[in-house]
C-alpha cells in the first residue's frame, strides 16, 4: 500500500513529466511518512532515491541546528538553494518533527520557533521555484508537528507506514540472516511468532539469534551455524516495541482526528484490531 502511494504521489510524475505537464501536475510539494519506530520509513526514503533518477539529499538535524542564533536558518536555506540548483531532486528529512513543532508548543524566546518559521517559508518560497524540488519527510509523531506544515505546497500528503506485514516479516528475517551460517531455519514458524512486531525488532531477533550461535561456537572452539532452536530462544528475550507507540495512536484517532488527517490510521487500527 506504501509503495502504491509513493508511486501515484511521487514516483510516476517525477519518472513521467511530460505526463505530469499533461495533466498539469505540479512538480512540487511534499509528503510525509509517518508511523511506529523502526517500521522502514526511513529505508522508503533511501529506496526512492534508488528509483528515481533525480539527485537525492538526506538532510540531519545537525545538517540543520546550530549553536549560534541564525546559523539554523541560514543553514536550512542553504539546502534548499542546492536543491533547487540541482532540481529535479528530493530532499529527505529524517525526525521531521524535531524541526516543525507546533509553534503554540515553543516558548516566545527560543530559536525553533524561527527556525520553523524559516521551513515553511522555504517550502513556500514566495522569493523562489520550488519545481522540481520535492520534499520527504519522516516522523515518528505527526501530531507534533505544526499544522501550516501540511498546507498545500508543503507536507500536502501524509501517508502512514506501518507495521511490516506476514509477507515483509518473511523478507526482513531472510535478508538479516543471509549473510550468516544458518541450517534449519523455518521462515514460515518465525512469520507466525512474530505478529505485531517491527522490522527493527526482527532485526533485533536475528543478531539476538547469531550471537547465541556465535557464543556456543567460541566454547566448542567450531563454527556452528544459527538453528531454529537459537531464533526461538531470541524470540524468547524479544517483545515488540511499538506498543507505547500505539497506545499514543489510539488517543489521537480517539481525540484529535475531527478533520480526518489521521483517517488512514484509524482504518488500520481497526483492521489490526488495535482499538
Amino acid at each position: 500500500e506504501v509503495k502504491t502511494q509513493l508511486d501515484i504521489a511521487l514516483l510516476g510524475p517525477m519518472r513521467n513529466p511530460e505526463f505530469a505537464k499533461a495533466f498539469n501536475v505540479s512538480m512540487r510539494g511534499g509528503l510525509l511518512l509517518y508511523g511506529p519506530p523502526g517500521c522502514g520509513k526511513t529505508y522508503m526514503a533511501r529506496a526512492v532515491s534508488g528509483e528515481l533518477g533525480a539527485a537525492f539529499y538526506p538532510v540531519a538535524i545537525s545538517d540543520v541546528l546550530q549553536q549560534w542564533l541564525g546559523n539554523s536558518e541560514r543553514a536550512l536555506h542553504e539546502i534548499f538553494e542546492t536543491a533547487r540548483r540541482n532540481a529535479p531532486c528530493v530532499l529527505f528529512f529524517d525526525e521531521i518533527d524535531a524541526l516543525g513543532l507546533r509553534r503554540t508548543s515553543l516558548a516566545g524566546g527560543t530559536g525553533l520557533r524561527v527556525v520553523v518559521n524559516t521551513l515553511l517559508a522555504e517550502l513556500d518560497s514566495a522569493s523562489s521555484s520550488n519545481d522540481g524540488v520535492y520534499v520527504v519527510g519522516a516522523t515518528n509523531m505527526p501530531w507534533d508537528i505544526d499544522t501550516a506544515l501540511r498546507r498545500p505546497g508543503r507536507f500536502d500528503r501524509m501517508i502512514f507506514v506501518g507495521l511490516p506485514d506476514a509477507e515483509a516479516r518473511g523478507q526482513i528475517v531472510r535478508i538479516h540472516l543471509r549473510d550468516r551460517p544458518i541450517a534449519g531455519i523455518d521462515l514460515g514458524a518465525i512469520v507466525g511468532r512474530t505478529e505485531g512486531f517491527s522490522g527493527a525488532d526482527l532485526a533485533q531477533v536475528c543478531v539476538t539469534a547469531t550471537q547465541l550461535a556465535m557464543a556456543d561456537s567460541v566454547r566448542t572452539g567450531q563454527v556452528r551455524p544459527v538453528t531454529m532452536t537459537d531464533v526461538n530462544a531470541a524470540l524468547e528475550q524479544t517483545r515488540p516495541s511499538t506498543g507505547p507507540w500505539f497506545d499514543v495512536a489510539r488517543n489521537v484517532v480517539e481525540f484529535s482526528n475531527g478533520d480526518g488527517t489521521y483517517d488512514d490510521l484509524a482504518k488500520y487500527l481497526r483492521r489490526k484490531k488495535f482499538r
